[in-house]
């Protein structure tokens, strides 16, 4: 049973989907902690409505390295054994005592539209400004870059040729539904050693 921090900016669609597969016995993990870096947002409504322990730690105004390890210090206080980025929209410092113990979930086929800027319908519009006929979802480590870590796992879905960014965007997160728990079942627990 995997011990995990979540960490949000947003309306906590991730959030919710880990909480039901979680009560639907379909992923062997508790969520222990939820960081968010704004107040106003679903995301903590959900989280404060399931009873998890919630921060709210805005990163305005404040030194990186300050602010993560803020964030960090909950992740320590909630013995989390994996951070999970569930939306969060922010470039963190990662600690020692937590490298490889970080995962983001990002709606394209890393490396392709990835990087600074390349978040929610910017990603989905950039895919059908290009033409893709392939795009999906991409579950990955996190280091000191943007959408740059280890690859852990990845799904696909067809770009239809009459495919919307709001259409295409709900069939990768459908996806995403089921690769983020996929990829949190697939990790070892042993702290500081999460593998395939």
């Amino acid at each position: 049973m995997k011990r995990l921090a979540v960490l949000i900016s947003g309306g906590g669609r991730t959030l919710a989907n880990l909480l039901e597969r979680i009560a639907a016995g379909t992923l062997a993990a508790t969520v222990e902690t939820v960081v968010s870096s704004r107040a106003d947002i679903r995301g903590v409504e959900i989280a404060r409505a399931a009873g998890i322990p919630t921060q709210v730690l805005p990163p305005q105004g404040r030194p990186l390295a300050d602010w993560s390890r803020d964030i960090f210090d909950c992740c320590r206080a909630a013995q989390a054994d994996l951070v999970v980025m569930a939306g969060f929209l922010h470039l963190i410092e990662i600690p020692d005592d937590f490298v490889n113990r970080v995962i983001n979930i990002h709606p394209s086929l890393l490396p392709a539209f990835g990087g600074k800027g390349y978040h929610g319908m910017h990603v989905h519009r950039a895919v059908l400004a290009r033409g893709c006929t392939v795009s999906g979802c991409t579950v990955h480590l996190v280091d000191g870059e943007y959408d740059h870590g280890r690859i852990l796992l990845q799904k696909a879905v067809e770009v239809a040729p009459n495919d919307t960014p709001e259409s295409l965007a709900a069939r990768v997160f459908e996806a995403e539904c089921e690769a983020l728990p996929d990829a949190i079942n697939r990790l070892a627990t042993p702290r500081g050693h999460v593998t395939p």
